[in-house]
């Protein structure tokens, strides 16, 4: 607590040299600096939590000075789930072009070359873009390369349980429709988009079928539907992808014969410009969209070679842009749909302090999760009538993370990393506790 003044001098400062009397005046009011005052309020707030059985871990760094305001395990590893999408985000708007590749492709006589890049966005049911279906309908005959892709369907670490859930498409080289079914209940019935799959559907209006392992949306090995919305409802699958399907289905939306490409052409390839990839990132950042965030990274290594791999997109950003990085993180997918991912909250505010020195402020935040705006932090920091936390959520069953950058009422920005792993109680407690202590740091910085 900080001491005044008795009688507009402290006590004994009579019997005090002028250098020492300055000394102690420097002394007590930097113990009522803001910075201070945040420390000992968060040293009493963790030390009440001492008996938690949780894994906790927050680093609060000052945007324009990088003094550290509070540091609890920064240097620790935690499970981030959605928060490695900010290295992917980082990625993306370190190498991707303004627009992404939609298509690489090569004119040889009358056939087209098309080879995937990975965009996540054609026919997507959210973002409609329609770029390469426009280009390759003006072509009857379509070459496709679509084998591209280095990596299995499903990331190291994923839950392959939830392979029916809409959070887990899988990824592939050429997607289409978002590698999902939407089917939608109308008042003429069920609508699936794709369309091909309307016969596919084994179950009446709002019912399920039991199948071996319990109820499922979808059977494991084949395109078969279990559920189908209730009335006014929509319902995302994904379905199982392969190349073969992609050529498909790309052959179904542009009319035109899709045979399968097993080499490159040999000409060089030109790149289609597709759909601007801040509103890629948008998405993907503030509703944690994990198909996107897996497709941007198989984007990001398209830039550097033919062939779509997540590792290859992984080293490169490491080895070229984040070299400084605090501690080397385990980073084995671009959503955090892996319980293998390991990354430090050392690490994430580095990021985040990159990140806000090499991009404008104004462009960065319009692209994260805005406290309540919009996003998966909509029904949180809602106070005030501008926002002033930007950021991502993190979460998986038991872990719960946020980081972003957090607009102090005197006007400070501060970056943030706040980690919570292995919690046994309801997720919405750790959230309110979160927003508790963030909103007084906003108050007293």
């Amino acid at each position: 607590m900080c001491k005044t003044p008795v009688n507009g001098h402290y006590r004994g400062m009579e019997t005090m040299g002028s250098a020492a009397v300055v000394f102690l005046l420097l002394l007590a009011f930097s113990g009522c600096s803001p910075a201070r005052k945040v420390s000992r309020y968060l040293k009493r707030e963790f030390r009440a939590e001492t008996q938690s059985n949780q894994f906790t871990g927050l680093l609060l760094v000052d945007a324009r000075t990088r003094d550290t305001l509070y540091a609890l395990n920064p240097e620790k590893y935690f499970t981030p789930a959605s928060n490695v999408k900010l290295f992917t985000f980082y990625a993306a708007l370190k190498t991707l072009p303004q627009h992404i590749p939609a298509l690489k492709y090569a004119r040889l006589g009358d056939t087209l070359y098309v080879v995937g890049t990975g965009d996540p966005a054609a026919l997507h049911p959210d973002l409609r873009d329609s770029t390469a279906l426009r280009f390759m309908r003006g072509f009857p005959e379509i070459t496709m390369v679509n084998t591209n892709l280095a990596d299995p369907t499903y990331g190291p670490g994923w839950s392959w349980d939830d392979f029916d859930q809409y959070y887990m498409p899988g990824r592939s080289a050429f997607p289409i429709h978002g590698n999902i079914l939407r089917l939608t209940a109308t008042s003429d019935g069920v609508r699936a988009e794709p369309a091909v799959f309307g016969d596919s559907l084994l179950a009446g209006s709002g019912s399920r079928l039991q199948i071996e392992n319990g109820s499922r949306l979808r059977a494991e090995t084949r395109n078969l539907f279990y559920q189908v919305p209730e009335s006014g409802d929509t319902l995302d699958i994904p379905i199982r992808v392969s190349p073969g399907l992609e050529r498909q289905l790309w052959s179904e939306a542009t009319g035109s014969r899709i045979h399968e490409g097993r080499h490159l052409p040999p000409d060089s390839l030109e790149s289609l410009p597709g759909m601007a990839v801040d509103t890629l990132l948008k998405k993907m950042m503030a509703e944690s969209d994990n198909f996107i965030a897996e497709q941007l990274m198989l984007a990001v290594s398209g830039t550097r070679s033919d062939t779509l791999s997540f590792r290859s997109a992984r080293d490169f950003v490491l080895e070229e842009y984040l070299p400084g990085l605090p501690q080397k993180p385990r980073w084995v997918d671009g959503s955090g749909l892996s319980r293998y991912n390991l990354f430090t909250p050392e690490s994430v505010v580095y990021l985040l302090g990159k990140l806000y020195r090499e991009f404008p402020e104004a462009r960065l935040f319009a692209l994260l999760a805005q406290g309540g705006r919009n996003g998966t932090i909509e029904d949180y920091y809602r106070d005030g009538e501008a926002p002033y936390l930007f950021g991502k959520t993190g979460s998986l069953g038991n872990n719960h993370n946020l980081s972003g950058y957090l607009r102090t009422r005197s006007g400070k920005l501060v970056l943030f990393a706040f980690m919570n792993n292995h919690f046994t109680e309801p997720s919405g407690n750790v959230k309110n506790r979160m927003q508790r202590i963030l909103r007084e740091v906003r108050d007293t910085y």
